[in-house]
């Protein structure tokens, strides 16, 4: 197959899946990418710049990976499927802009949960400048890996993530909308959530059961003062325990006292009878600062 028709067209795919006997692995939450454009929608979503540094999660058989090497990034991959490295290193075009490949991707089969991403890049990617993450994500580990990136001790640009469409309208929810709880508490506190494009069933072989969206993740400049992480999210999750309870009725695991609790709610300015999910960002702050861990 001539190497100019792209890695995501369908024909190209299935000419690759047929050479190297590829089968998608159910456990490892395998979809290949078959949409050429919404592919390069992604890519643009990312804002990719000619010398732009990319981490990709699991680049497969390298549809997306392709488009970033075109587009002028350099690529530090992570994948944990050992039977890949051979059908990327083959399928990848062997120069870009008259460099060899090598100089512009690295893979490394490892789990990026388990990454120490400063040890991992180091010598590939210049760690003073800035670093965007592009992935496909596995849907059965999105929001695992969400955290750990957000938490990692790099400082990412931005995180452009295609992930089930379910897991992106949570990211992006707001008070008074039914997704809205615990993710997207826990992201919002960390960055800023914008819904970049929607990718159809349809786009993937085999097709998944869903559909996806990319979302694109910012760190936030000025991040609210939330002091202890740990404590904050598991103060949210307890507000959240029975979301169709009242705050009332969902605070008295926190603050058993009726008195200390009427008064925690009157400061938060809402009516007891509320729902969780209509509360901001600020005031959940302002319930984790009045609870005391036991």
């Amino acid at each position: 197959m001539a190497n100019n028709i792209p890695i995501g067209s369908p024909v190209r795919t299935q000419a690759i899946i047929n050479r190297y006997f590829v089968k998608a692995k159910k456990n490892l939450g395998q979809n290949f990418l078959v949409d050429q454009a919404a592919i390069l929608g992604i890519v643009q979503a990312a804002d990719i710049q000619p010398n732009d540094q990319v981490i990709e999660i699991g680049p497969g058989i390298g549809s997306l990976t392709e488009q970033l090497l075109l587009a002028g990034a350099k690529v530090f991959a992570y994948e944990v499927d050992d039977s890949l490295p051979e059908i990327l290193q083959n399928e990848l075009p062997p120069k870009i802009d008259n460099q060899p490949l090598s100089q512009r991707f690295k893979l490394l089969l490892k789990d990026v949960l388990k990454a120490n991403f400063k040890e991992d890049l180091a010598g590939f990617f210049d760690l003073k400048k800035p670093i965007k993450v592009v992935a496909n994500l596995p849907y059965y580990i999105t929001t695992p890996i969400i955290f750990a990136l957000a938490e990692s001790d790099l400082h990412f640009a931005s995180l452009t993530l295609m992930m089930q469409k379910e897991v992106a309208e949570r990211l992006e929810a707001s008070p008074g909308n039914k997704e809205y709880g615990p993710l997207t508490i826990s992201a919002q506190t960390e960055m800023k959530v914008n819904l970049a494009l929607q990718v159809s069933h349809n786009s993937f072989m085999p097709r998944p059961k869903v559909d996806s969206s990319v979302v694109v993740l910012t760190p936030l400049k000025d991040k609210p003062v939330i002091g202890n992480r740990q404590h904050f999210v598991w103060v949210v999750k307890m507000c959240f325990a029975q979301r169709r309870k009242t705050l009332n009725n969902n605070l008295k695991a926190l603050v058993p006292d009726n008195t200390t609790r009427e008064a925690l709610i009157k400061e938060l300015g809402v009516d007891p009878r509320i729902r969780p999910e209509d509360l901001t960002i600020k005031q959940f702050i302002k319930i984790a600062r009045n609870v005391h861990r036991k």
